[in-house]
């Protein structure tokens, strides 16, 4: 049944998408890509949208692919669809809260403990290369194109976009805005 499947492979991304929402998207992707629930170009979208959405990018992704894998998995009708987004969004989010709260109270009662401050000492360039691993997950055909010219238009947007961000005082969602509009002209 795919409510189970979705259950347990939700279940794996709350227990082990440590690093935030960048972090986890290898692992996102590799519990729904390779089963088919969704195409690597939906997976792109689905990363792009949830960037531009409020929340994280674990919890809206769970939310859409918990509505479209039932839909892909021949169960006809919304209330699957819905079914889904409950379960895989409430599975993705009960362990870190679980986790968290034991954490919490772990950490303040070891604050100054030296295997404390070296276990996070540790989990930083752990944490970094995650979110690089995802970075290159995003450096696909889906985002930059299939030829060099398109790969070429695509990083010139980005770097454009980025410096335009990064060099001067005006919002990034006018810069979003703008860098979709090069990138509507221009394919």
């Amino acid at each position: 049944m795919i409510y189970l499947q979705l259950i347990w492979s939700y279940l794996k991304i709350g227990l082990f998408g440590f690093g935030g929402g960048y972090a986890m998207l290898s692992l996102i992707q590799s519990e729904v890509v390779l089963p088919g629930w969704i195409t690597e170009q939906t997976f792109t979208d689905i990363v792009a949208i949830s960037q531009m959405t409020p929340g994280p990018i674990g919890i809206n992704s769970a939310t859409y692919i918990g509505y479209a894998a039932p839909h892909l998995a021949g169960y006809d009708g919304i209330i699957y669809g819905i079914l889904g987004s409950i379960l895989c969004t409430t599975v993705v989010v009960i362990p870190p809260y679980i986790l968290s709260r034991y954490a919490a109270h772990l950490l303040i009662r070891h604050k100054d403990s030296l295997v404390v401050k070296s276990v996070f000492a540790g989990l930083r360039p752990v944490v970094i290369g995650l979110i690089g691993s995802a970075a290159l997950l995003l450096m696909n055909a889906a985002n930059f194109g299939e030829t060099s010219d398109q790969i070429t238009k695509s990083i010139c947007i980005c770097a454009a976009t980025f410096f335009m961000v990064y060099y001067t005082k005006v919002h990034p969602i006018l810069y979003i805005i703008l860098a979709g509009i090069a990138g509507f002209i221009l394919y």
